[in-house]
């Protein structure tokens, strides 16, 4: 059963009506998390770093590609240069694009979520991947057209924990940060999305309750419990 806490913030005020809905991508509505993961142990094996799941987990599933790669660089002390670090991206990026290429990567209740959710309020994604990434793997579920914006690596100037891809999801749909919901399923993800002032619902497809529920107003096991019942209840705006 799930407890619905209400608002985190005090800063935001009262509650407003919600405008729009704003998803993360890996580890929330793609199962892409353990294809990045054997990606990056791809690449770096070669250089002796031997990266496990808990591991990339604890410490590297909150960046963006080159914030993973530096910090995996950073804590095995190699000795890359920037030029090495840009074509190693790039083969990891070709690496996880094979991966997902032609595949459904989306969890189960993804699709129905994302339909049910656009029905009612316009859908978008703020999330750490590359876009071709993203729309790649909407389009090979067939649901590219479902989503309004996408925010993706690179078209902030920070990444998450900062709030800024929540910020400009919100900017490119025209509406304030707290007329939006933000479902994501890691402490970095909420962080980034309750600092820019969203209500935020966390999944627990990624880390358990436990490591969440202190982050999150709201948290689910399942997409299927997303529903545009729930977010009304949830925030406090059922007819």
């Amino acid at each position: 059963m799930n407890e619905i806490r209400g608002p985190r913030s005090e800063a935001r005020g009262p509650a407003v009506a919600v405008q729009a809905i704003v998803f993360d991508f890996d580890g929330v509505l793609a199962d892409s998390e353990p294809l990045h993961l054997r990606s990056y142990q791809e690449i770096f094996e070669p250089h002796g770093v031997k990266l496990d799941t808990k591991t990339y987990c604890d410490r590297y599933l909150g960046f963006d590609d080159e914030g993973a790669f530096r910090q995996i660089i950073d804590d095995n002390g190699l000795m890359l240069g920037d030029e090495e670090i840009e074509l190693l991206l790039r083969e990891k990026s070709r690496r996880f694009e094979a991966l997902v290429s032609g595949v459904n990567v989306l969890y189960p209740g993804a699709a129905a979520c994302a339909r049910a959710l656009s029905a009612v309020w316009p859908v978008g994604v703020a999330s750490g991947a590359l876009r071709h990434e993203i729309e790649l793997m909407l389009r090979g579920a067939a649901l590219l057209d479902t989503f309004t914006f996408i925010v993706a690596a690179g078209e902030t100037d920070r990444t998450k924990p900062a709030p800024d891809p929540y910020l400009r999801a919100a900017e490119l749909h025209g509406v304030p940060p707290a007329a939006c919901v933000a479902i994501e399923d890691s402490h970095w993800g909420l962080e980034s999305a309750r600092t820019a002032g969203m209500r935020t619902i966390a999944i627990t497809h990624t880390y358990p309750r436990e490591k969440l529920t202190g982050d999150a107003d709201l948290v689910v096991d399942t997409l299927e419990e997303i529903t545009p019942e729930l977010i009304r209840r949830f925030t406090n705006h059922e007819p």
